[in-house]
């Protein structure tokens, strides 16, 4: 089973939305865990929009990347450019590849607008995540 861990800045709401859409798509021949170089929370936002598309993050939670360092990753996943720049060294032959996505968490203007924009990111994500191993 390959083990990934899709790391950014909060560990907040992009890659809280990664890491449930690739558990989502490639849960039966991938582990994946999530991260970030802070913690700031699960993103009620986030879990709201995944709620839309049918899938529940409640349960996650706000993680360290420190929390992981003795785990042998496959695939390190940087999901923003704060990330990629922090991002530690893995022990082992763990490959790392950047996937930038706009940060939801920034955006500003009426509820509506930052919710669009929320879906724009978690939709960029499913795609992306759909085909991680194409």
């Amino acid at each position: 089973m390959k083990k990934v861990l899709i790391l950014c800045t909060g560990n907040s709401c992009r890659s809280q939305m990664a890491e449930a859409y690739v558990r989502h798509f490639h849960g039966e021949t991938t582990q994946v865990y999530s991260a970030g170089v802070e913690t700031h929370g699960l993103n009620p936002r986030a879990v709201q929009v995944m709620r839309e598309d049918g899938i529940d993050i409640t349960h996650h939670t706000s993680n360290h990347v420190d929390e992981y360092m003795q785990i042998s990753f496959d695939l390190v996943v940087t999901v923003c450019d704060h990330a990629a720049d922090r991002c530690p060294v893995f022990p082992g032959a763990t490959r790392k590849i950047h996937q930038p996505f706009s940060d939801p968490a920034k955006l500003s203007g009426s509820e509506d607008q930052v919710m669009q924009g929320f879906r724009e990111v978690r939709d960029n994500i499913k795609r992306w995540a759909a085909a991680l191993y194409a």
